[in-house]
Order: structure tokens, then C-alpha cells, then sequence
């Protein structure tokens, strides 16, 4: 045999390996867009059974796709959301396709999708216990080790600092790329009087998220009320060495929802 057929003999079988090789080996496949519309009626169902929403807020998926789209409810209570709310929009918040009345404050969703490539899904709650925070300027910071992210800081957003008095709501893309800015590279951010925004590169770690956020300030004001100031928080290398991949509490929210 000479060279030139010995190669092509160790090639085919280079290609039968792979083609042999395990489904687990390989890289696994998008969800299908039923299945993610799926996921994201199951995400809003989470949140409000876990009390991080009530008839507000929302939660969105970047269709993986088309990064120039996500999923988003039609406006109304994220415990009655079904597959059929679902609404795909553009970055700019339009439809795209589905119907029905949006969420005034989609723009969210859009604007920060537009300048955070990283960010696969969105939380805007309005969670109780983050916002003596933001209106007495005590940062937020990481308690335990399920709030790690906190770690990289909690900003604040002021809507006063971008519009004046207003009915707090972030209701057109200027403000949405306020808040975006605000946001910046973070995970969260507060909103002064109104509530937290979440981002994350999964729907399922963005619910995690905006649970642990509110979690985490129930907790810092409870030590606070102990110690005041003396309080021990985890430390940046801790805060780093903490990383969640919270599948498992997703799995048991999911188990808790009614049936």
C-alpha cells in the first residue's frame, strides 16, 4: 500500500470514530423554539410562585436563533402566563410575531440585550426586600454563597437622574438605555423606589438570580439589625469562588408549581 492510500484509509476511519462517537461527547443541540416558549411559561409560573413577582413584573429569553430577537409575555400576571402570551420582539421591543398588549416596560428587555451580547435572559421584578437599599443608599453585598454575583456590585438606578419626576416606570428605549448604561457589566441592578433588574446567560440562572437578589436582602438587613456595621460578608475571592450553576433549584421550583 503506498502512502497516498494509507492516508486516505486512516481518514476514513478518523471519520467513522466521530461519526460513532457518543451523542454525550458532542455539543448539545438549541432548544427548539416550542421548547424555549416552554421554558420561559415555566420561568414566569417560578418566579411568581416564589414571590419575586406578583402581577407585575416579567421575565424574557433571547431567541438563540436570532440574537436580535427574545420572547417576552403579553402583558399580565406572570402566574397566568401561558405558550400562548408569548410574544418574539425585535431589539428595538416591536413585535415581531405574536400578538397582544406589551408590557410597557419591555423596553428593558431590549435595550439591554442591544449593548450585553453576554445576556441570554432578563428578570424585571419588584422585589420587596431590595428596595431599602436603593432609597437608603446601603449597597447591596453578598451574604452567602447562593448570592455570589452580588459580588460584582449592585448599582443603582435612579430614574430621577435621567428624566425628573416621573411615575417611575421605564417606559420608552431612552429609558431603557439609561438603565442599560446603569446596569453596565453587572448581573443586577436596583431601581430606586420600583424595584431590581437581573440578567444572566440562561433562563433558568436569571430566575435563580432575581430569587437570591431578594434573598440576599432580606439577609443583609436582618445582620445589620444584629451588628450594624460589623457585619462579615463574603469576600471578593469568595464571591468569585462561589459560582452557581442553580440547576438544582430550578428543578425544585419547577417540582413546587401546581399541577
Amino acid at each position: 500500500m503506498d502512502l497516498r492510500a494509507s492516508l486516505r484509509g486512516l481518514a476514513l476511519a478518523a471519520a467513522l470514530l466521530i461519526a460513532a462517537a457518543p451523542a454525550s461527547s458532542q455539543a448539545p443541540a438549541a432548544p427548539s423554539r416550542q421548547a424555549l416558549i416552554d421554558d420561559l411559561v415555566t420561568a414566569n409560573r417560578i418566579l411568581a410562585n416564589e414571590n419575586v413577582v406578583d402581577g407585575y413584573g416579567h421575565v424574557s429569553v433571547r431567541n438563540p436563533a436570532n440574537a436580535s430577537r427574545y420572547f417576552l409575555a403579553r402583558a399580565g400576571a406572570p402566574a397566568l402566563v401561558t405558550a400562548a402570551d408569548i410574544v418574539e420582539y425585535d431589539l428595538d421591543s416591536a413585535p415581531a410575531s405574536g400578538s397582544g398588549t406589551g408590557y410597557m416596560e419591555r423596553f428593558i428587555h431590549g435595550e439591554i440585550y442591544k449593548v450585553r451580547p453576554d445576556v441570554q435572559a432578563v428578570v424585571h421584578c419588584h422585589c420587596l426586600d431590595v428596595i431599602p437599599f436603593a432609597a437608603a443608599n446601603v449597597p447591596l453585598r453578598p451574604m452567602y454563597h447562593m448570592g455570589y454575583f452580588i459580588g460584582e456590585g449592585v448599582p443603582v438606578f435612579d430614574i430621577r437622574d435621567s428624566a425628573g419626576i416621573t411615575d417611575m416606570l421605564v417606559s420608552t428605549p431612552v429609558l431603557g438605555q439609561a438603565l442599560a448604561r446603569t446596569l453596565g457589566s453587572h448581573s443586577a441592578a436596583l431601581m430606586r423606589g420600583h424595584g431590581a433588574v437581573v440578567v444572566a446567560d440562561s433562563l433558568h440562572v436569571v430566575v435563580a438570580k432575581a430569587y437570591y437578589l431578594n434573598v440576599n436582602a432580606r439577609l443583609q438587613s436582618e445582620a445589620i439589625q444584629l451588628r450594624g456595621s460589623g457585619v462579615t460578608y463574603l469576600n471578593p475571592d469568595e464571591a468569585k469562588k462561589a459560582v452557581q450553576t442553580y440547576e438544582r433549584s430550578w428543578e425544585f421550583w419547577k417540582s413546587r408549581l401546581p399541577r
